[in-house]
């Protein structure tokens, strides 16, 4: 690379940014941290602030913006808080690449407006893409913005692609491990606590996306971010259960031939592909080895036992806002059951009724999309308000 790529990480404490950072911290030469912002992890942010030195960092908890800013304020680095304040520090002129690794709807105002700053975007949030997909593409094409997936399914499917841009694509296989449920049924399902969710077998994410992989909704927001990502119909789009995690995805392509990427699961690799693209640079990663992995299997997903899945699928058959609506339940929905108010099962039945519930609208203007998720957010609350009350009269 001719000069240093100067990089915002919206997100720099969850899961995704603290890898990203461990990315950059080996690669000093190549990248260069500008923009650092957090949510309420106030600590880490100024650790994280003291040792990359970047020029802005912002926490979005205002309430902690003092602590912030005094704890820096024998750094050059400007402190801000507040939502809004991440959503115009992405349109920094020095600025050439933004991380969106906010988890949830609450990435989706600040990746668009780095969009129509013209910044380069590595997608960690795939809610932004399941939430707005039709609205942010267009204006990614409208600006000239690529836009480089970060998930290892998505990435794994655009680094097939290289070298075949002008060839259809007849399928893609995202591969999935099953999460630490797989192959249980409704029965066992119905017993298990947070703590036996929290614990997936090959990849280590965090709580919001590892709750999602277990009940398999994380591979439905998958599947609809690659259709936008990759311009897909549904029918192109395929979820296979692969417990070993070491084929990520798979192209199939109109003369029947497939391509798949392969790794050890490790999200350094697809957040360093990401930033780096379209070169590859070196890396220390642990490497696979063959011998290690003498069967590597496959088998179909269950959506009738896991029917966040088939849900996932409906909402994308659907179009319009639907798929807003299911993140937006989703997003409640696991909350919950992270504060011990739903049960594993009982996070399904919440979205389900607010798909059911919640208007539809075919064709969704921007401000659609925010009352859709606002009106959804508040019937999930309400669901789970008569439900509290219910098991507690009973």
């Amino acid at each position: 690379m001719d000069k240093k790529k100067n990089i915002a990480i919206l997100g720099a404490t969850g899961s995704i940014g603290t890898q990203a950072l461990e990315v950059i911290r080996a690669n000093k030469n190549i990248f260069s941290v500008e923009v650092l912002t957090g949510s309420s992890n106030a600590d880490l942010l100024i650790k994280q602030a003291i040792e990359f030195n970047p020029n802005t960092i912002v926490i979005s908890d205002e309430n902690k913006y003092h602590y912030v800013k005094d704890a820096l304020k024998e750094y050059d680095i400007k402190v801000f808080a507040g939502k809004k304040a991440i959503v115009d520090v992405v349109k920094m002129d020095n600025i050439d690449m933004v991380l969106a690794a906010i988890v949830g709807y609450a990435g989706l105002e600040s990746t668009l407006s780095a969009i129509e700053a013209g910044k380069q975007i590595a997608l960690a949030n795939k809610e932004t893409l399941v939430v707005a997909g039709d609205i942010v593409t267009a204006l990614a094409k409208e600006k000239g913005v690529n836009i480089y997936p970060v998930d290892s399914e998505h990435s794994a499917i655009f680094q097939c692609l290289v070298g075949e841009f002008h060839n259809p694509i007849e399928k893609i296989y995202l591969t999935a491990s099953g999460g630490p449920f797989r192959g249980k049924d409704r029965d066992f399902l119905a017993t298990i606590n947070k703590e036996q969710a929290l614990k997936h077998p090959n990849w280590e994410m965090g709580a919001k996306i590892t709750i999602d992989s277990a009940t398999l909704m994380n591979k439905g927001l998958e599947v609809i971010e690659a259709k936008w990502l990759f311009a897909l119909r549904p029918e192109q789009i395929n979820v296979i259960v692969h417990p070993q995690s070491i084929v990520h995805s798979i192209v199939q392509f109109s003369d029947g031939s497939m391509k798949a990427q392969m790794g050890l699961p490790d999200m350094k690799l697809p957040i360093q592909y990401a930033l780096s693209y379209p070169e590859r640079i070196n890396s220390n990663f642990t490497r696979f080895d063959f011998l290690n992995y003498p069967e590597l299997t496959f088998q179909p997903a269950d959506t009738k036992t896991f029917r966040n899945l088939a849900l996932a699928f409906d909402a994308l058959n659907k179009g319009g806002n639907a798929a807003c609506v299911l993140n937006a339940a989703n997003e409640i929905a696991v909350m919950a059951f992270l504060n011990d108010q739903i049960r594993f099962l009982e996070m399904t039945d919440l979205i389900e009724k607010c798909l059911e519930k919640i208007t539809f609208i075919k064709k969704p203007s921007y401000l659609d999309y925010v009352e859709t998720d606002k009106e959804t957010r508040r019937l999930a609350h309400e669901f789970l308000t008569n439900r509290i009350k219910f098991v507690t009269k009973k």
